[in-house]
């Protein structure tokens, strides 16, 4: 995939308020997002022939919604891992010349319709032991890497608290009241050892990117943002194809970041800012293992001390994630990376941000490394 280094940027992104719109459906709040994108690189909508969506229920509705005639078309599952997925297949079509400006729109409206992604609305074995919440998983995971490795709830906590701290500074986030480490001890135990502050939000909301291939992305209104490397890999021999992996995703999230490295040209010490899917906090300490930012079994020290907050270390999730901006199963991380790198971010801006590595910790495990033009 070597040639495709830089081959794509992205010119557009938009993004709705996030919090609970009963009012509207996926259709309602995407075109919302659509015309935001549209706006802020300033192409013509009729020019746009390619739509991805992901959480929107049928995609000729909204190619009618929207009054676009496409000519290539994906429809993503639901699942949270699909933005990673969804960019780099959008980068291959374009590359293909199969169209020229794509949109990639993701909905969710699950505040609304309280949508709580477990219990008894999935009440199949999806992971061992019969449970059926994903936050059990990664309870169990956490619990494995506290007992192999000596990592503690304390350490976990700097985690919730870095990214609460970028929502704070953010004024669209949905949580924004500080939160301390001994906040994050005293929350309620969901399923232990995590607690409240470890859980994602749900909200209702909807991001939209457009991309096209570099050779044009100097005719609009923004400075475009370069795909400059992605990695991918699959891993379910030896885990739950849900939720659950014995070794914490190590293996595909190593695989997949040293594609990524390899492709964009760039090691981690280039690296100014990390989004990292944040479903719950341990997904993060398994993210930075994976990628060799610190060894495994060395994340909990490594997080310690504000290393994940602006001005320390590694910068991360600087929108405040999933855990505290609002749960757009990883879409609205890949419109922060490009935000940074365009320097729009106000007070949690990174300085002078030049890379930034947005991955995803999962059975579908992919990485993408956007760099300034």
């Amino acid at each position: 995939m070597h040639e495709l280094k830089n081959k794509v940027s992205v010119i557009g992104v938009g993004n709705t308020r996030y919090g609970a719109f009963p009012e509207l459906d996926e259709y309602g709040l995407a075109a919302r997002a659509f015309r935001d994108a549209v706006a802020d690189c300033g192409i013509d909508k009729n020019e746009i022939d390619g739509l991805v969506v992901c959480r929107i229920p049928y995609y000729a509705r909204m190619g009618e919604v929207l009054g676009i005639d496409p000519r290539w078309t994906l429809t993503l599952p639901p699942h949270g891992r699909m933005s990673g997925i969804g960019i780099i297949e959008a980068v291959t079509a374009l590359a293909a010349g199969h169209c020229k400006h794509v949109a990639l729109m993701y909905a969710n409206i699950g505040r609304s319709r309280r949508v709580n992604y477990g219990g008894d609305e999935s009440p199949g074995t999806w992971d061992p032991w019969g449970m059926t919440s994903p936050g059990a998983a990664h309870a169990m995971m956490f619990r494995r890497h506290m007992e192999l490795y000596g990592t503690t709830t304390r350490q976990l906590a700097e985690v919730s608290v870095a990214i609460r701290h970028h929502a704070c500074l953010n004024p669209d986030a949905v949580m924004t009241k500080p939160i301390t480490i001994d906040d994050h001890e005293a929350a309620r135990p969901i399923v232990l050892p995590l607690r409240l502050l470890d859980y994602c939000l749900i909200n209702d909301g909807a991001v939209c990117l457009i991309l096209t291939l570099s050779e044009r992305a100097g005719d609009f209104a923004k400075p475009p943002v370069r795909i400059a490397g992605f990695g991918a890999r699959e891993q379910y021999r030896g885990s739950s194809i849900a939720n659950f992996d014995i070794n914490f995703w190590h293996d595909a999230v190593s695989d997949a970041g040293r594609q990524a490295y390899a492709m964009a040209g760039v090691s981690h010490g280039d690296v100014d800012a990390l989004m990292a899917y944040d479903n719950f906090s341990p997904t993060v300490l398994f993210s930075l293992e994976g990628l060799g930012f610190c060894k495994q079994g060395e994340a909990g020290s490594f997080v310690e001390g504000g290393a994940l907050k602006l001005g320390g270390r590694l910068p991360t999730n600087t929108d405040g994630g999933h855990l505290s901006n609002s749960y757009m199963q990883g879409w609205a991380l890949n419109v922060e990376a490009v935000r940074q790198l365009r320097g729009e971010c106000g007070a949690r801006q990174v300085a002078d941000c030049e890379v930034v590595q947005y991955v995803q910790a999962t059975p579908c495990t992919r990485s993408i490394i956007y760099t300034r033009a």
